[in-house]
């Protein structure tokens, strides 16, 4: 049986814009794993694409031996007839038939996060300044400037691929005042750097960062009131918070030619993996891959950030809440691949020591996500080495092993004991 799917494996979005008979991806097409033939490509599977081994951005279906490899984790798939190819022009294979668009290992950094550091902060500093001047446009003429915003995330998206470490140290190190604009830098820096780790290419990943970067525009619509309340909302306030969904994909659409893929990250980063988010309700598969990226990195980013009524999390405890939601608001899977992509520690963060020493960390440990190397800064006493000391935790003996052990007991808030992690990266 072949059926239309209907946004991205079986959600509408139902909004005062966008009727129920007007879905994403309507055009779209379930089909049963054994009813692929070659030269169809596969967009969405029956399933999360991270409890597969496929790339989360499709794969082209060329002979046989792919129907059977998909038929080994799939029962059915959705595939896109506007990207099918003709099957006497599909591109021939090299040696051994491989496997279809495998996820691959995360890929080593080109370049030392020292040297990308100093190379990515003009980037990164032009691009929060792109952000500031298109939410301000937005309060004030409800227009999206998406080429501006294009233009100054793909250098972000270079950096990225360089070196996965030296934006998210800016982003912890560079925080203004306004929470709407810091916020949509800082996730589209920390989907980006997710999306790297799970093997998307170039144009996979700016799609991701352009629609986390503006997935809350719809908040310009939101009383400055409102947001900044101290307390706790009621309903009615709530519901009001919760338009901004829809008011966003509004503005979006009529802002210029955007992919489905944004408007569905926009539509759906609050739906949550046990169907307890929003507007839709959601779970599961149900929600894009894209876009349960979206709702990760956003809470994520969201602990992390100073609010009227909340004090930031450290790292270490906005990570192990997100842990503890595991497989009920966020998918488990993608909770670990994000742990392994950013560290518990993660670089940039002021970290204490057994020993009572006091540093920060300089560079993640990619097998052992517990034990970076760490820049020593102060004694156990509190006070500052005559010369600093980098220590690679990883040739240490685990806690509780003996008299050489050597372990971060916690992170620090940031600033703690007057330490600015910004000079250890300049």
């Amino acid at each position: 049986m072949i059926r239309v799917a209907i946004c991205s494996a079986g959600s509408v979005y139902d909004s005062p814009m966008l009727s129920v008979n007007t879905p994403f991806n309507s055009h779209l097409i379930e089909v049963p794993v054994r009813g692929l033939r070659p030269g169809m490509f596969v967009v969405e599977l029956d399933r999360p694409w991270l409890e597969t081994p496929f790339a989360m951005q499709g794969f082209l279906i060329r002979d046989d031996s792919d129907v059977d490899y998909v038929a080994k984790h799939c029962d059915y798939v959705y595939i896109d007839p506007q990207r099918k190819v003709s099957p006497d022009k599909l591109p021939k294979r090299k040696g051994r038939a491989r496997k279809p668009d495998k996820v691959p290992p995360p890929k080593r950094d080109k370049v030392p996060l020292k040297v990308e550091f100093d190379r990515v902060k003009d980037d990164f500093s032009s691009a929060t300044n792109v952000m500031e001047g298109v939410f301000k446009r937005m309060r004030t003429h409800r227009e999206v400037d998406l080429p501006s915003l294009r233009s100054a995330i793909d250098p972000l998206i270079d950096s990225v691929l360089r070196n996965r470490e030296a934006l998210a140290v800016l982003v912890r190190l560079k925080r203004k005042d306004d929470y709407l604009y810091n916020h949509s830098i800082a996730t589209s820096v920390w989907a980006a750097i997710l999306g790297r780790h799970l093997g998307m290419e170039k144009a996979a990943l700016q799609q991701l960062a352009l629609g986390t970067s503006i997935m809350d525009v719809g908040m310009s619509d939101v009383s400055r009131e409102l947001l900044e309340k101290p307390s706790e909302l009621s309903s009615e306030q709530l519901a009001q918070v919760k338009k901004h969904v829809a008011a966003g994909v509004k503005m979006v659409r009529e802002s210029g030619e955007v992919s489905d893929k944004v408007l569905n990250i926009i539509a759906c980063h609050h739906e949550r993996h046990d169907g307890s988010g929003y507007p839709q309700g959601l779970a599961g598969n149900a929600i894009p891959a894209m876009a349960r990226i979206a709702g990760l990195v956003d809470t994520y980013d969201a602990m992390l950030t100073p609010r009227p009524y909340s004090h930031p999390r450290s790292s270490f405890n906005a990570i192990q809440e997100l842990v503890d939601s595991t497989d009920v608001l966020f998918q488990g899977s993608l909770v670990e691949h994000f742990v392994q992509a950013i560290g518990m520690f993660p670089t940039g963060c002021v970290v204490e020591l057994n020993n009572g020493e006091v540093g920060v960390v300089i560079t993640q440990n990619q097998t052992r996500r517990l034990r970076p190397k760490v820049v020593v800064i102060l004694d156990r006493e509190k006070r500052k080495h005559a010369s600093m000391q980098v220590i690679d935790l990883a040739k240490y003996s685990e806690p509780d092993n003996g008299p050489s052990s050597l372990w971060i007991v916690k992170e620090l808030e940031a600033g703690a004991y007057g330490i600015n992690p910004d000079e250890y990266f300049l």
